[in-house]
């Protein structure tokens, strides 16, 4: 049964003609029973028109004018599938086609079907038995087979419609098998070159617009997406090979030290600190990479409530003041009023405040950085954050949230290269993105976030 359920071809061509057939016994099967009920009304209404213009002619002429009438009416040949028989008190036959009273009809009036064979062939017959003045009995009948032609047509047709689904399904299943095993196989070929490590194969697409190609057009781009993501984790391996090299080596290369001069206490505690502050560096790389591997799961989606991003953006801009009046920098925090969202409000948080510690590195001398909270057009939600530094080339606003990239610019400034790259997973995991500009001078970094109604 759980077999029968899998789609395949198969399936697909037998769930075609059973529903076809289906549908073909509930068009005939009301059909046949209309063609039954009316074909038996009107014989009924013929036979009682045919009994009442008789017995009218048995009130004018009698038993013997009626005779006539019955023989004249025989010999017509309106009288060919008729049965009559006009019989006396004593049911002996007086006139019609039957050569006496047949046994299986009762002396009592009514509607009978019986079975005669006047010339050697077997005929079913419908007759209406009904009793004239003097005690005569009169039967008027008529063929019921007169019919069965074209109810025989009508079964062969059905047979042939029957026949015809069956051999149409057959062909669909098996065009539908052939096209889908095609379909299959190059995504097959495709599938093994990928594994091969060939991350550049697509499936062949001709924007037909049918449900085939919409799948190789998705599966297309699942690929670009998993290429894109291999790529990110081995440039990310790579740059997280290259930066925790340094700390590692100094750390080692400090412990050596220690370990073949001896130093006094003074100069041991010194070096210790030292590489505490490595350790901790490496330390801070990994729980970035892990904050940002939480993010990417959409993990931290669960606990999300509804946060004044004016709020959130004020206390930061509060707590990085202090920093900002020791470099000699003016902090400015601007917002129309409250503007809710639906998230997290520590990793909305942790985003306003690396965009401020990245503003605060390249800020000039005595210069200004504003954070401004704002509505869009589109209802959406704004963070800005501008400084008056040397700003970001073009060139490489598309590549400073890559994951440990550093631009010209940052090579003599602390850090490892992720904190845009923290900021855009936080935009992304609120429906939002981070948007780089030119501030002129400087940079503009607008965390846009989705608003909620």
């Amino acid at each position: 049964m759980i077999r029968l359920l899998r789609f395949s071809s198969l399936n697909l061509a037998l769930s075609y003609i059973a529903l076809s057939i289906s549908l073909l016994v509930l068009f005939t099967t009301p059909l046949g029973i209309a063609w039954r009920k009316d074909i038996d009304e009107a014989r009924t209404e013929n036979l009682q028109q045919d009994v009442q213009r008789l017995s009218e002619i048995f009130s004018k002429l009698g038993a013997n004018g009626l005779a006539a009438a019955i023989d004249a009416h025989l010999e017509s040949p309106f009288g060919v599938d008729r049965v009559m028989l006009l019989a006396d008190a004593s049911l002996s036959r007086i006139a019609g086609n039957l050569p006496a009273w047949p046994p299986e009809i009762p002396a009592s009036t009514g509607t009978h079907r019986f079975a005669i064979d006047p010339d050697g062939s077997l005929m079913q017959v419908v007759v209406i038995h009904t009793t004239l003045p003097g005690g005569y009995h009169l039967l008027v009948g008529r063929e019921i087979s007169r019919f069965k032609k074209v109810e025989t047509l009508f079964w062969y047709g059905l047979a042939g419609a029957a026949v015809t689904v069956l051999l149409l399904g057959w062909l669909g299943g098996a065009l539908i098998r052939r096209t889908l095993l095609s379909e299959l196989h190059t995504i097959r070929q495709t599938a093994s070159a990928i594994v091969r490590g060939d991350l550049s194969r697509r499936l062949p697409t001709q924007n037909a617009g049918d449900e085939l190609d919409m799948l190789a057009q998705t599966l297309n781009r699942m690929l670009d997406q998993i290429e894109h993501l291999v790529h990110g984790v081995r440039n990310v391996s790579n740059a997280i090979a290259h930066d925790l090299r340094t700390p590692l080596a100094e750390l080692r290369s400090h412990l050596e030290e220690l370990s073949l001069t001896r130093p006094s206490p003074e100069e041991t505690f010194a070096e210790i600190e030292i590489a505490v502050a490595d350790v901790d560096r490496v330390i801070g790389i990994f729980n970035a990479l892990l904050r940002l591997a939480e993010i990417d799961t959409g993990a931290r989606r669960a606990g999300f409530v509804q946060v004044d991003v004016a709020e959130v953006a004020a206390e930061a801009a509060e707590f990085y003041r202090p920093v900002a009046e020791l470099n000699g920098i003016r902090l400015v925090f601007e917002s129309s009023n409250k503007l809710e969202v639906s998230g997290d409000p520590l990793l909305l948080a942790q985003a306003i405040g690396n965009l401020i510690e990245n503003a605060l590195k390249y800020a000039q001398k005595n210069g200004t950085i504003t954070v401004e909270v704002g509505q869009r057009p589109d209802a959406s939600v704004e963070v800005a954050v501008a400084d008056d530094g040397p700003g970001i080339p073009d060139e490489e606003k598309s590549k400073v949230t890559e994951r440990f990239y550093r631009g010209d610019a940052s090579r003599g400034t602390p850090g490892v290269g992720l904190g845009l790259s923290l900021v855009a997973a936080v935009a992304k995991l609120h429906g939002g993105s981070l948007e780089l500009s030119d501030n002129r001078p400087g940079l503009r970094a607008r965390l846009v976030l989705t608003r909620t109604a």
